[in-house]
This record gives structure tokens, C-alpha cells and sequence, in this order.
């Protein structure tokens, strides 16, 4: 064997040992509550994601969106011939209604769904799409939130997706990701496209 094969070898073989070690450390089972947040694109697509993973392994999964449930969604036509069940405001973008009191109103009536769902040990996942928003524009308690969060049940894992995300949901949170943008077709005239950004 050649010395940088070697050498190569015996780097993995340390990186392999760190990773087994790591393994071995984490012996806690419990659901989690993963954030995705930041200014890039793709909070939603990682949500998303998850979703999709879960419902692939046979686990029970639940979505509520704010904000975007207006548009056509590939991901709520697809998930939905798989189980999946939904909770959608359907005002769409608050600069499109422009009506605060009725973009609350939706936020709320999806919210007391979202609340039935954290009580229920049935659902293995429960992704809260573009809820930082609520919390951002006082459209919902951020409390009343962190606390039925904090409370589900121990093997629900709740995903939470939206630019600037509560301090206190973020210091509730096992996972944090920052989706950082560098660049966006929009900015530079492209329209938004079916199939990839709804």
C-alpha cells in the first residue's frame, strides 16, 4: 500500500472511531423540535422533507401552514394521497390581504388544530410551516406556543420553519438550521416556478 493510501486509511479510520464514540454517546430516545430558519430559501423544502421521510417509514405526520396556504402546493397534492392531513390558513401572503384581523383570525383557527395534534401520541411528526411569522407579526401567543411545543408527547418530533425565529423557541429547540441566502433567482428577475418553488 502507498504511504498517502496509507495515510488516508488511517485519517478515516481516526474520523470512524470519533463518529462510533459519538454514536455510542447518544443513547437518548425521545422526539425532537428541529428549527429551520433564515433568510435563504429552502425552510420549507427542509420541513418538507422531513414530512416525506417520516410518512416513507410507515410513521403518522400532520402539516399546518401559514402564510403560503393559498398557492397551489405539489407537496400538499402528493402527501395528501399518502395520509397526510393539513391545516391551511388559505389567506395567502399577509401583503396580499392586507387585513390583519383576518390573517389572524386564520392563524388562530389553524392554531387550535395544531394544539389537538401536540396532545396526540398518534402523530409521530408535526411540521409548523412558516409559524415564526405568527409569532413575529403577534398573530399568535408565543407562549401559548413554546408551551404546547414543550408539552407534547415525548416521541412527537415537531418541525418548525420561517425566517426569524423566537428566542424562545429557539432556546427550546434540539436542532437549529440557518438557511443563509447568497443569491435568489427573484432578485434578479426569474419567476417563481412550479415544481420547485411551490
Amino acid at each position: 500500500m502507498s504511504k498517502d493510501k496509507q495515510k488516508h486509511q488511517q485519517r478515516q479510520q481516526k474520523i470512524k472511531e470519533n463518529v462510533d464514540a459519538k454514536v455510542e454517546q447518544a443513547q437518548i430516545e425521545r422526539g425532537l423540535l428541529l428549527v429551520i430558519t433564515g433568510n435563504g430559501k429552502g425552510k420549507s423544502t427542509g420541513g418538507f422533507g422531513n414530512v416525506t421521510r417520516a410518512v416513507g417509514h410507515g410513521f403518522k405526520a400532520v402539516v399546518a401552514q401559514f402564510i403560503k396556504g393559498g398557492w397551489d402546493c405539489g407537496e400538499r397534492e402528493l402527501l395528501s394521497q399518502h395520509g397526510v392531513e393539513f391545516a391551511t390558513m388559505a389567506t395567502g401572503f399577509t401583503w396580499e390581504t392586507q387585513n390583519r384581523d383576518l390573517d389572524r383570525q386564520a392563524a388562530e383557527e389553524v392554531w387550535q388544530r395544531c394544539k389537538q395534534w401536540l396532545t396526540d401520541p398518534s402523530i409521530y411528526l408535526v411540521l409548523l410551516d412558516e409559524l415564526t411569522y405568527m409569532l413575529s407579526y403577534d398573530y399568535l401567543d408565543v407562549d401559548e406556543v413554546v408551551e404546547a411545543i414543550a408539552q407534547r408527547p415525548r416521541e412527537q418530533t415537531v418541525v418548525v420553519t420561517g425566517r426569524a425565529c423566537h428566542r424562545k423557541l429557539l432556546e427550546i429547540a434540539d436542532t437549529i438550521s440557518e438557511v443563509k441566502s447568497q443569491r435568489h433567482a427573484f432578485e434578479n428577475g426569474i419567476k417563481a416556478r412550479k415544481g420547485i418553488d411551490w
